[in-house]
């Protein structure tokens, strides 16, 4: 069945996959009507994480738009405008399930908010509960109450504590973004993961710079073209580090943590598959070796406004 439609994420995770028959049984929290992505993040095993190569592409978060292309028994294929990409110019592609969308917040009026603690929860109208990942874009008639509105005509309420207005800050302070960065460390590593629950390399990049009011490319190959080039020699904290293989495309992003060192040696804040964890590091030997550039982030700020 096809057919465009403008919809919103309407679970606090919503995993974007390659195709439809992508999932394994193994995923099954993942893709329920009421998907559990922290249950289904945390029981995977190293080996069990690695299959999701060719499965998963990215994540999106609950409010997030989509542009519906085509819908096939329970799925529909999107592409996500706020997650740029050289696959789609108009958005990241891929399938989502379609009992994880729902039709858009009305805007008429109010502000946006933008959840800023780990554990932030929000509780509907009805009395169930739905909680947040950081980064989670939520809109609100009523900021100091907390009350927010949700995809599928529903509401809620947040701690207002937890949420801060989007775009608030510098658009690029490298001691904020940092700041914000360092928050993932000893995060699992999750293939495609956007979401406090499991971040990849360039999710790290993506998420923490939208947490900023600046929205960057979400994969790392992406990433590097609209960077500010900076000479490996000159990078100072907040930039980041690009690697590639010989004669392949960049495969792996991280920030730089300090500057230099005089014996050559260099820290990143990184998502590294290998070690499992989130980490502020030395680069080991092999990241040396494809070590291919570095960029500085110049974005505009995003001043909350919802397509």
């Amino acid at each position: 069945m096809s057919g465009r439609s403008l919809l919103e994420v309407s679970v606090p995770v919503a995993t974007v996959w390659a195709r439809p028959d992508a999932p394994r049984s193994v995923d099954a929290p993942a893709v329920l009507d009421q998907a559990d992505v922290p249950g289904w993040a945390a029981a995977m095993d190293h080996r069990t994480r690695r299959g999701l190569h060719g499965r998963v592409v990215t994540q999106l978060l609950l409010g997030e738009p989509v542009e519906v292309l085509e819908r096939r028994q329970g799925w529909a294929r999107v592409r996500a405008p706020r997650q740029p990409s050289s696959r789609d110019s108009a958005g990241y592609p891929g399938w989502v399930r379609r009992a994880h969308l729902a039709a858009p917040v009305r805007r008429d009026a109010g502000r946006a908010l933008l959840v800023a603690e780990d554990d932030a929860v929000c509780v509907l109208d009805t009395g169930s509960t739905l909680e947040l990942s950081f980064g989670t874009r939520l809109w609100t008639e009523c900021p100091e109450q907390g009350a927010v509105l949700l995809p599928g005509d529903r509401r809620g309420t947040v701690v207002p504590g937890d949420m801060r207005p989007v775009g608030s800050g510098p658009a690029y302070h490298p001691d904020a973004v940092l700041g914000t960065a360092r928050r993932f460390l000893g995060l699992r590593y999750l293939w495609g993961g956007t979401s406090s629950w499991g971040l990849d390399c360039s999710g790290l990049v993506h998420l923490t710079y939208r947490a900023h009011g600046v929205v960057v490319p979400r994969d790392a190959f992406d990433q590097a073209d609209v960077v500010e080039p900076v000479p490996l020699h000159e990078v100072r904290p907040g930039d980041l580090y690009f690697f590639a293989r010989p004669g392949q495309r960049i495969y792996h992003v991280g920030f730089v943590t300090r500057p230099v060192a005089a014996d050559g040696a260099r820290w990143m804040l990184h998502a590294p598959e290998s070690g499992e964890l989130v980490e502020d590091a030395p680069l080991a030997e092999h990241r040396h070796e494809t070590l291919v550039s570095a960029g500085r982030v110049r974005g505009q700020q995003d001043a909350g406004q919802d397509a």
